[in-house]
C-alpha cells in the first residue's frame, strides 16, 4: 500500500510575534523590504524541486499552510502557491487543504478568495476569549473576534473549521478557561485543538516570568483544565482522537494524522521539515538565506538524518499511543509489553480490540502523562 503524501507550506511572517511563541517567524521589520517576494519565488522553486525529487504518480492527499500567519500574504499569493502545487502533483479526490489564520486577518474578502482558491479547511488561532489572557500571550485580536470569524467563514461556505486554544496561561482561572471553551463551541467548530501553554526559554513571556512581571504557570491546574476541556468538548459532539485534539466524526485533521502515522511529507519554506521513507531533513531558518540558497544551490537544506529501525520504532510507539486508534500490541517487544502492564494496572493505559488486532492506548487519566509513560516503556 502506497504511503500518503502531504505538503506543508511554512509562511514565516507575522504582524507581531506573540510573547510565548518560539516558532520560526519574523515581522516585516525583522526581514526588511523584498523578503516576502523573495520567499514566494523560492517557495515556488522548492515546489518544483519537490516534484522532480518525488517523481510521477503521487498525488497530494493533504496540504497545510502554517506559520507564522499565512493569511498575512495576499490571497492571490497563497492561491498561486496552492495552484502551483496542484499543477506539479495533482490532488487526490478527497484532498484536505488547510490554512492557518489569525482572526484579525479574516474579513469577508479574504475568506471568499481563500475558498475560491481551493482551501477547504480553516484553522483559526483563537487561544482564549479572555482579554487578560490574550494580553499575557501578546495576541493582537480582541475577545470574540475568532468566534465572529469562524461564524462568518461558515456563512461564506467553509464546511471544515478548526479553532486552536491554549490553556494554563498565568492568571487564567478554571472559570476563565470554561468560558473560552464555551465561547469556542458557540462558533460551531468541527475541530478544536487545545494545548497547554509551554513557556519556552528565550521567549518574551519566559523573560517576563523570570523577572516576576508575570506569575509562573500553575502546573497543578493543568490536569483540571484538560479534563474540563475533554468533558465539555465531548458533550458537544467533539471526540478526542489525539491527546490534544477533538473533532466531530469525519473531521479529524488528516494532515496531522498523516504525520502521526508516519506518512511522507515535504515541507516548503524556511525552517520546514520533510520526511520521505526513512529520510528526514530541514531547511535553513532565515527567509532571505533560504531564498539565496535555493537560488544559488538548488537546495536550502540545513541538515538531514536517516532514521534507523530503533528510531522509527520509538517514534511509532510515541505517536500511536497518543492516538485514540492506539498501537498494535504485537509491535512491542516482550520486555516493552511487560512494562505496559504496570501502566494498565495503574489505569493510565488501556487495552482494546480493533480491526488491527489487540491494541493499547492512553486512558483519559494517562493522556497528559503519555510522553513520560512511553519513555519508561521504551527504556
Amino acid at each position: 500500500m502506497q504511503r500518503t503524501l502531504s505538503l506543508y507550506v511554512h509562511v514565516p511572517f507575522c504582524s507581531k510575534r506573540c510573547g510565548y511563541c518560539d516558532f520560526n517567524t519574523y515581522t516585516p521589520a525583522q526581514v526588511g523590504l523584498g523578503a516576502v517576494q523573495a520567499y514566494l519565488d523560492a517557495a515556488h522553486n522548492e515546489i518544483d524541486i519537490a516534484r522532480e525529487t518525488i517523481g510521477d504518480g503521487r498525488k497530494l492527499d493533504t496540504v497545510f499552510f502554517g506559520g507564522g500567519t499565512p493569511t498575512l500574504l495576499d490571497t492571490e499569493a497563497l492561491g498561486g502557491l496552492l495552484a502551483h502545487a496542484k499543477e506539479c502533483f495533482g490532488f487526490s479526490g478527497s484532498v484536505e487543504i488547510t490554512t492557518e489564520a489569525n482572526p484579525e486577518t479574516l474579513d469577508d474578502d479574504v475568506l471568499e478568495h481563500l475558498l475560491s482558491a481551493g482551501f477547504n479547511r480553516l484553522s483559526i488561532g483563537m487561544q482564549s476569549s479572555d482579554e487578560t489572557v490574550l494580553g499575557v500571550l501578546d495576541r493582537v485580536h480582541q475577545p470574540g473576534r475568532a468566534v465572529q470569524a469562524a461564524k462568518r467563514a461558515r456563512q461564506i461556505g467553509f464546511s471544515n473549521i478548526s479553532l486552536d486554544l491554549i490553556y494554563g496561561t498565568p492568571g487564567e482561572s478554571l472559570e476563565s478557561w470554561r468560558s473560552s471553551l464555551l465561547d469556542a463551541l458557540s462558533a460551531g467548530p468541527d475541530h478544536i485543538s487545545a494545548y497547554s501553554l509551554i513557556v519556552e526559554d528565550g521567549t518574551p513571556l519566559a523573560r517576563r516570568i523570570k523577572k516576576g512581571k508575570v506569575a509562573k504557570v500553575d502546573e497543578d491546574d493543568l490536569a483540571d483544565k484538560y479534563l474540563l476541556a475533554d468533558e465539555l468538548l465531548s458533550e458537544a459532539g467533539l471526540e478526542n482522537y489525539e491527546t490534544s485534539n477533538w473533532a466531530k466524526d469525519g473531521f479529524e485533521s488528516r494532515h496531522n494524522i498523516a504525520y502521526w502515522l508516519g506518512g511522507d511529507w515535504w515541507g516548503i519554506g524556511p525552517g520546514a521539515h520533510s520526511h520521505l521513507a526513512d529520510k528526514r531533513w530541514w531547511n535553513v531558518k532565515r527567509p532571505l538565506r533560504y531564498a539565496e540558497q535555493l537560488h544559488q544551490n538548488g537546495s536550502a537544506i540545513e541538515g538531514s538524518e536517516t532514521l534507523d529501525e530503533i528510531a522509527k520504532h520509538e517514534e511509532e510507539v510515541l505517536l500511536r499511543m497518543r492516538l485514540k486508534r492506539g498501537l498494535e500490541l504485537r509491535k512491542l517487544s516482550a520486555s516493552e509489553a511487560s512494562r505496559v502492564q504496570r501502566f494498565i494496572d495503574q489505569g493510565l493505559l488501556e487495552k482494546f480490540v480493533s480491526e488491527e488486532g489487540q491494541m493499547i492506548r492512553a486512558s483519559q487519566d494517562g493522556r497528559l502523562l503519555i510522553d513520560g509513560i512511553v519513555v519508561e516503556i521504551l527504556d
